[in-house]
């Protein structure tokens, strides 16, 4: 049986899918077709609902709540790693809501975080993201809003962080902050998506178990070539959350989706999001 996967070429994701897609866990007869993207343009293709599997923006997915299901397995929850906003001088709060902002995806969590701490903010400009750096470095936007491997380089380019978003929402709701999951189409077979989340929960512990072994494919793909670089990033975003949400992982994801849905940022949710 062969079904289709999305993930981006970012460390945390490699790392926690190299066992998966290399066959170094038993895949119990499962073909995984890959397809390796950029967050806004997996984003995308879910709204279209051309991948069986795949990484996706907590934003994105309360949009989709009806045609995917979450995971327990794969996602990007944690503690003081959420997305940065950043500029080439210190703003204030009026200067930066009437900034011109790069940001990596409309319905990136990054974008829903940014509408959380500054409402006002309109002026935004979607763009890959490691173009953001650039952008805000040649004055084509004010400010930009960086995610993944940026947030370890960006002071070696002189640029300054006016905001971690991840900070910001675990002051205000005492919860880790959820950035991505792994959700699989909601009219596949029961058990087929238990033996999914299963897999990717396998694929998970073999890379903790084994942190050598996913290095060489970590550093094909990654932005940032530098093993202290992409051992950060990974350390950040792959975590007990990554091997199962738990109770306190699925009481933040339920938490985004109340806070988004109260300020209108989402549509009203009336499908169960989690893998039962």
């Amino acid at each position: 049986m062969q079904l289709s996967i999305g993930y981006s070429p970012c460390p945390n994701d490699t790392f926690i899918f190299d066992a998966l897609i290399h066959h170094k866990i038993d895949t119990k007869g499962i073909e995984f077709k890959l397809t390796m993207a950029d967050v806004k343009e997996l984003n995308t293709m879910a709204f279209d609902t051309k991948l069986d599997i795949t990484k996706l923006s907590f934003h994105a997915f309360a949009f989709l709540t009806a045609k995917y299901t979450l995971l327990d397995a794969g996602s990007a929850l944690g503690n003081n790693c959420g997305p940065l906003l950043i500029a080439k001088e210190v703003l204030e709060r009026e200067a930066i809501i009437g900034s011109k902002i790069a940001i990596p995806g409309k319905y990136t969590t990054a974008n829903f975080l940014l509408s959380l701490a500054y409402p006002e903010a309109q002026n935004k400009t979607e763009m890959l993201f490691d173009e953001i750096e650039s952008a805000v470095l040649e004055d084509t936007c004010k400010t930009g809003l960086i995610i993944h491997e940026n947030r370890f380089t960006y002071q070696e380019k002189g640029l300054h962080k006016i905001l971690d978003l991840g900070e910001f929402w675990e002051q205000e709701y005492k919860l880790p902050i959820p950035l991505g999951g792994i959700v699989i189409k909601r009219d596949l077979d029961h058990d087929l998506k238990n033996t999914v989340n299963e897999l990717v929960a396998q694929s998970v512990r073999y890379a903790f178990d084994h942190p050598a072994s996913s290095r060489e494919y970590i550093l094909q793909n990654a932005q940032e070539m530098e093993l202290e670089v992409v051992q950060k990033h990974i350390e950040l975003y792959v975590n007990k959350y990554s091997e199962n949400l738990g109770l306190e992982g699925k009481k933040a994801v339920e938490k985004l989706f109340e806070v988004a849905q109260a300020k209108g940022i989402v549509p009203p949710i009336e499908n169960s999001f989690f893998l039962t």
